[in-house]
């Protein structure tokens, strides 16, 4: 068995059983909470009330309309702090698996070839989206189904984003995309891939070219480091560049890397637990996750925390990196580290982590994988001067519309809120797609 096939083994879904037997359990709430836990607006209130009464494409069309990427929000999203968190079966016992249901009634509109849309009457107008993940997909979806041409310009080799390059594919692969990037397709969506948006004013240059609107949606690519110095020094992998090796296949050269080596992931978010679990299964003698807070704190998912310590992961908590060790031409030999104590909430709402004097030690590594965070690539302000920027790099806009400083360019995702859930990109794209289609509209009656 190769090193890939460590890498092929999706956890499966719910089948129609168990499905209609979860839903069987919902309450029926009228003024379902749980929709109103949606950010997308996927109404999982509705979807599943029809399903438990057996109207199967009608639950499958509520996601789908509401939602392009219902199925992938069903693998993806942390359910239990948005949906499921407001389920009000949660007072008499578990909240309903919301997720789980969704993930199920778009994977069997697959298996009944159930096709929720059609290719809408064409509209003159032409619209740019640039970058393919959850926010452009949305907002490519919203438009097209209005009868809007809409192309979709990314720079990587296939769409996706972040579902394709920062996801590992045991909790989720590349055929499940695809599947969900057909029915883009269907509308008329055109994907133009291996284009980067780039050079001063790139983003302006495409209203020359005749779009009559674009929306920005790059996401963030760029990795936050620990230190500034490590960026080209051995031993040391940003999770950005480690994921992408990872969902490009190159399997055989990170196994040779990673095989019988100790390895350290710093970060405490669900990225952090992809490459704590994916570097085990690259043949690594052990994975240690350094974490400066406590296990409470830590920003993954409880699930995903739990199937890194059932695999076998070290958790070292309350200790923060503080540099690089080297054993010269040997290259990376440890991480110098600094326990810490938590004190008073920071702005984040969790302790702040303070060092504890005098605590210094050494941990021996031979790889670390830095997955503490991504930001704006550095020269992404030139693609779009005329537009206001932050200190960070990201996109004004105003309000939830995702309009910016000029009139014909709108953003959305990660590159205006800063790293965030799948499915709050995917309403960013459809707010940002309704205020296209009525600024176009409104220029059509003047």
């Amino acid at each position: 068995m190769s090193i890939a096939d460590n890498f092929k083994e999706m956890e499966k879904g719910f089948d129609f059983t168990q499905a209609l037997a979860e839903a069987d359990r919902c309450l029926l709430c009228y003024d379902a909470p749980c929709s109103k836990g949606c950010p997308a607006e996927t109404e999982p209130g509705t979807f599943i009330r029809k399903l438990r009464f057996h109207n199967i494409t009608g639950a499958i069309r509520t996601i789908k309309e509401n939602n392009i990427l219902g199925g992938a929000c069903g693998v993806l999203c942390p359910t239990e702090k948005l949906c499921e968190k407001e389920c009000a079966a949660t007072g008499i016992g578990e909240p309903i698996k919301i997720g789980k249901i969704q993930r199920f009634l778009v994977e069997h509109s697959w298996d009944l070839g159930f096709q929720v849309f059609d290719k809408p009457p064409a509209r003159k107008e032409q619209v740019a989206v640039v970058g393919s993940g959850p926010s452009g997909l949305s907002c490519a979806a919203e438009l097209a189904r209005a009868g809007f041409g809409v192309t979709v310009f990314d720079e990587h080799p296939e769409p996706g984003g972040v579902l394709r390059y920062g996801v590992i594919p045991i909790r989720f692969d590349n055929s499940f995309l695809e599947r969900e990037l057909e029915d883009l397709k269907v509308l008329g969506v055109k994907f133009v891939c291996n284009q980067r948006i780039e050079g001063r004013g790139g983003a302006e240059k495409l209203l020359e070219k005749g779009f009559r609107a674009v929306f920005l949606g790059p996401g963030l690519w760029e990795a936050h480091r620990l230190l500034p110095e490590a960026k080209e020094q051995p031993g040391v992998y940003s999770s950005v560049k480690y994921l992408e090796a990872l969902r490009k296949g190159r399997f055989a050269e990170l196994e040779k890397d990673f095989k019988g080596k100790t390895v350290a992931v710093i970060g405490g978010g669900s990225v952090a637990m992809d490459c704590v679990r994916s570097a085990a299964r690259l043949g690594a003698s052990d994975v240690y996750l350094i974490y400066r807070r406590s296990y409470v704190q830590m920003p993954a998912e409880e699930d995903e925390r739990i199937e890194a310590l059932e695999e076998g992961i070290h958790f070292l908590l309350l200790n923060q990196p503080l540099e690089y060790l080297t054993d010269g031409s040997k290259g990376l030999a440890g991480v110098k580290l600094v326990r810490t104590r938590l004190g008073k909430p920071d702005a984040s709402g969790r302790r702040k982590p303070l060092a504890v004097e005098g605590s210094e030690w050494v941990l021996d590594v031979n790889l670390v994988i830095e997955a503490i965070g991504n930001r704006a690539v550095e020269d992404s302000p030139e693609w779009y001067p005329g537009l206001e920027v932050s200190e960070k790099k990201l996109i004004k806009t105003a309000d939830q519309t995702g309009k910016t400083a000029h009139p014909a360019i709108f953003a959305g995702g990660d590159i205006v809120r800063g790293p965030g859930l799948v499915v709050e990109a995917v309403q960013d794209g459809k707010l940002a797609a309704r205020a296209i289609m009525e600024t176009l509209s409104n220029e059509e009656e003047s």
